[in-house]
């Protein structure tokens, strides 16, 4: 008898200690997944991912504000993005799931949008993101701009990238006069970003 309550009693610990470390390796996930954001959409925010088979989503944790974030993928990656965004991203991880890829899946994803299947981005939305290693651009926003040039926004075209590796990046624009327009906006001189040699 005195055996089985110490197998029972082990049993129990090591649950309960397992339990334990799940939730503090959730909330080690949420707090890196929200990360990104500034600091005052952080605590509001909510936390997803994708099931990698469905592309069906998983909520982690239920925000109350108008941002959510996915936690670090595969890649490195850490992404934040408007709520508003929410029925784009999904059609676009479930087309993936289905095999489509690049310039497949940009064709696909602008077919839904004339379709009015989908909201075009709203012009000025934010995506930030976080990418774990210095070899890319560590803290970025992206700013959507849709179909505006670079000459209406004053803006260069010119890549930033070797700045930004550096801690000295500034903003640069990317698809100037398409659907997809963006400025790409590097974070410097914060614990995420890269540092100035």
């Amino acid at each position: 008898m005195p055996q089985i309550k110490l197998i029972l009693a082990a049993f129990f610990t090591g649950s309960l200690l397992a339990s334990e470390a799940s939730a503090q390796s959730m909330e080690e996930t949420i707090t890196k997944a929200v990360s990104p954001l500034p600091e005052d959409l952080r605590a509001e925010a909510t936390v997803y991912r994708y099931d990698e088979d469905t592309g069906e989503r998983i909520t982690l944790r239920a925000g109350s504000n108008h941002v959510e974030c996915t936690p670090t993928d595969d890649e490195g990656f850490t992404w934040c993005y408007p709520i508003r965004d929410r029925e784009r991203r999904d059609l676009s991880v479930k087309l993936a799931a289905e095999g489509l890829e690049g310039e497949a899946l940009q064709t696909a994803m602008q077919a839904a949008e004339d379709a009015g299947a989908i909201e075009p981005m709203a012009f000025g939305s934010i995506i930030y993101r976080r990418f774990d290693t210095p070899d890319r651009i560590q803290y970025l926003w992206v700013i959507m701009v849709p179909d505006a040039t670079a000459e209406e926004l004053g803006m260069p075209t010119g890549r930033q990238r070797d700045n930004a590796l550096a801690g000295k990046g500034t903003p640069w624009m990317m698809r100037p006069g398409t659907s997809g327009a963006h400025l790409m906006i590097p974070i410097n001189g914060t614990e995420y970003s890269n540092q100035a040699n």
